[in-house]
């Protein structure tokens, strides 16, 4: 699979490097072929470009996109023959939307972050929904370059030999073309919407502010740059995006995994999973809590005591190909109750690490795996076991265990 990513990257780049033959009249200011319409290998770097930026955020991206296409259009004519993105009724309240998000991240950098998570989730929604609209019906239009060039076969072919192609005369190709380019668009569509995604989920699942605040301008920077310099040079804007796609190919299956964990998280908060959920008294998905046995981190599969007492762990890598299996050496292990979710974690003397994490479901059933997988009882996590070393400080608990997280009786953990 990675060879055949890879090999879809290096035609990406031999598309928008060997197709735009009017490159070098573009950046010397010579005519190019075609009057009064865009070169292939122009058009398909904007492609590259635009796909890139509305994968980095695809509400911001779509509607940035239609709003410059509505504006640059003069007449109603025009207006009338734009793509549904380029419509009022679309890009409007998508600007809307992401206004009132970016209202929302500024007024709410005071405000604690699990105050905003709700907020937060409903983010996350919209931002995986629209992405999953725009790559059906978004990203083919953008990626269909050469149907405008194709209106003139001759224009088009001449442009593809002077970059070396075989002339073929009259003969229209422009259907070979979008063939390659629009599955290799929609590809790097999906790595990079999965690296955005990824940071989308860490701002889900960070308790503090200002790490959420720094990870969406980070994000919004990179989409800057974008923009920035497809602005300046479509071809420059071209090659840039495809340093992206590539950082973001290499890193895919980290953001998958993340992507997946964060969606979990997201339907488990929507739908109040937790309040209609029972764990299986045997059996149970879960997510790896770091890197086992090269097995990688939050790689998701069932979990299970064996005849010895061991924590096994069935998964399949990326989702599908054949179950392998993980059995985890002996030690003793807690349930970890956060504020957010919830974990299973490892004593290693004075230090617990994580083992499984567990999707918001299991928020609140805790004792019951502590029954069901004979855990040395409850212990609290992250921000909940700061609020209980402020109770302890203030004299409203018992004080913390020498590990500095306190250890909560199995009858006394609320349902």
């Amino acid at each position: 699979m990675k060879r055949l990513l890879q090999l879809a990257l290096v035609l990406a780049l031999v598309l928008s490097c060997a197709l735009p033959s009017p490159a070098g009249a573009a950046l010397t200011g010579q005519a190019s072929p075609g009057a009064g319409a865009r070169p292939p290998g122009v058009a398909l770097a904007h492609a590259v470009s635009t796909v890139t930026g509305v994968a980095i955020s695809p509400l911001l991206g779509a509607g940035a996109v239609g709003a410059w296409k509505y504006t640059r259009a003069h007449t109603d004519e025009e207006r009338a023959k734009l793509p549904w993105f380029a419509q009022p009724w679309f890009w409007v309240p998508a600007l809307i939307i992401v206004g009132l998000c970016s209202l929302k991240d500024t007024f709410g950098i005071v405000v604690p972050a699990a105050l905003k998570k709700p907020f937060d989730v409903l983010e996350t929604a919209q931002h995986k929904l629209s992405a999953l609209i725009l790559a059906g019906a978004f990203v083919p239009l953008v990626a269909s370059v050469f149907q405008e060039a194709g209106a003139d076969p001759s224009s088009l072919n001449a442009s593809l030999a002077g970059g070396g192609a075989v002339m073929f005369g009259a003969i229209n190709l422009s259907w070979l073309y979008n063939a390659i380019a629009v599955p290799l668009l929609i590809a790097a569509f999906v790595v990079v919407f999965l690296a955005s995604n990824a940071i989308n989920t860490l701002i889900l699942l960070s308790p503090l502010s200002i790490v959420n605040t720094a990870l969406k301008a980070f994000r919004l920077g990179v989409l800057a740059t974008v923009a920035g310099t497809a602005f300046i040079n479509p071809y420059l804007g071209a090659i840039w995006s495809l340093i992206i796609i590539c950082i973001a190919y290499f890193i895919a299956g980290w953001s998958l995994r993340l992507s997946f964990f964060g969606l979990a998280f997201v339907w488990d908060f929507l739908t109040l999973r937790r309040k209609r959920f029972t764990p299986d008294p045997t059996v149970n998905w879960m997510f790896l809590g770091r890197k086992t046995e090269k097995v990688p981190i939050r790689t998701y599969g069932k979990v299970r005591r064996d005849t010895e007492g061991k924590f096994v762990f069935d998964y399949r890598p990326w989702f599908m190909l054949p179950q392998r299996t993980l059995i985890l050496p002996a030690g003793a292990f807690v349930a970890g109750q956060g504020l957010i979710y919830s974990e299973i974690l490892r004593l290693e003397g004075e230090r617990a690490r994580p083992a499984f994490l567990l999707s918001q479901r299991y928020r609140s059933h805790e004792s019951e795996l502590v029954a069901i997988y004979g855990l040395d009882g409850v212990r609290s996590t992250g921000l909940r076991a700061a609020f209980a070393w402020f109770k302890d400080l203030v004299g409203f608990r018992p004080k913390p265990d020498e590990a500095g997280a306190a250890l909560v009786p199995l009858q006394d953990v609320a349902h």
